[in-house]
């Protein structure tokens, strides 16, 4: 699969070194106290548990990394169906780098691969229709990357990256500023001063918020907390006047009856907050 835009050789650096910094600090002193420096041994990367698999394109980056003389064999690339006794890679070289990024490893594919997995389950019931699954913000700070990333790995399309891509007024915003009315106009005039064409998307919670979005001409309604009738007869209203969004609740089971109302996308917090890991192990070949 292509890597979104986001997976630059550069992020994923700084992501890599803070992480290994965070774990390593002065040393890893079991490995230091009871491996020689110079033990070259083997270790294969078992799946343990039926998944999509995800993370195995930054598990060698992070490998290599640390340790440029660490070799990476892979057997499975990211976005495959694994099964329990799958074997997705051995890796070679320094029994003491090894064993130091084990953990770090470990711990981004079992995360990376659970999002993939429960994506990839939720992807698959909108098929034949014309709705796409989206990701939200409602990830780890400062893990982000990778969880996007593995909603990419498992199908779903990633909604805006961060508070910096696109403009979404929620309903604290409008709260605030008075009106859909008053916050859409201040938001099309600070892009046009800052000269970024930003999307903008307003949250509704109501037919009547869905009318005023409408006249405000933004790009994109989120249909916010309401039921699927409600949400049938928005869409209905909005036409192909601007771009339809569901959120807010969205569970598995409810997929299919959401996607028949027409929207154009479904949003959902679950697939990075709710996702659970998956279960994966480094262990040694002897």
């Amino acid at each position: 699969m292509k890597k979104p835009l986001y997976i630059t050789k550069d992020a994923l650096k700084t992501f890599i070194k803070n992480a290994l910094e965070e774990d390593i600090q002065d040393g890893d002193h079991s490995t230091l106290a009871t491996i020689p420096k110079d033990l070259q041994q083997k270790a294969q990367l078992l799946v343990k548990q039926d998944c999509i698999l995800a993370g195995v394109e930054l598990a060698e980056m992070i490998f290599k990394q640390f340790d440029k003389n660490l070799k990476v064999e892979r057997l499975m690339k990211d976005g495959d169906p694994a099964k329990a006794g799958d074997i997705a890679f051995y890796i070679t070289g320094s029994a003491r780098s090894i064993l130091t990024t084990e953990r770090f490893v470990l711990n981004c594919m079992q995360r990376m691969s659970g999002i993939a997995t429960i994506t990839h389950e939720w992807d698959s019931r909108l098929l034949g229709t014309k709705t796409k699954l989206l990701d939200t913000r409602k990830t780890t700070p400062n893990f982000r990357l990778c969880e996007k990333w593995a909603v990419a790995i498992g199908g779903g399309t990633n909604h805006r990256f961060g508070l910096y891509d696109m403009i979404m007024l929620k309903d604290n915003h409008i709260d605030y500023n008075g009106s859909i009315t008053n916050a859409v106009k201040m938001a099309k005039a600070y892009t046009e001063k800052i000269k970024k064409p930003l999307k903008i998307e307003v949250e509704t919670r109501n037919l009547e918020e869905v009318e005023e979005a409408l006249k405000a001409g933004v790009d994109r309604i989120m249909l916010d907390n309401m039921e699927v009738a409600m949400m049938a007869e928005a869409v209905k209203l909005i036409g192909r006047k601007c771009e339809t969004e569901a959120s807010g609740g969205i569970t598995r089971e409810m997929l299919k009856d959401i996607a028949q109302t027409g929207v154009d996308f479904i949003s959902a917090g679950a697939l990075t907050h709710s996702a659970e890991n998956i279960d994966l192990s480094l262990k040694a070949v002897k």
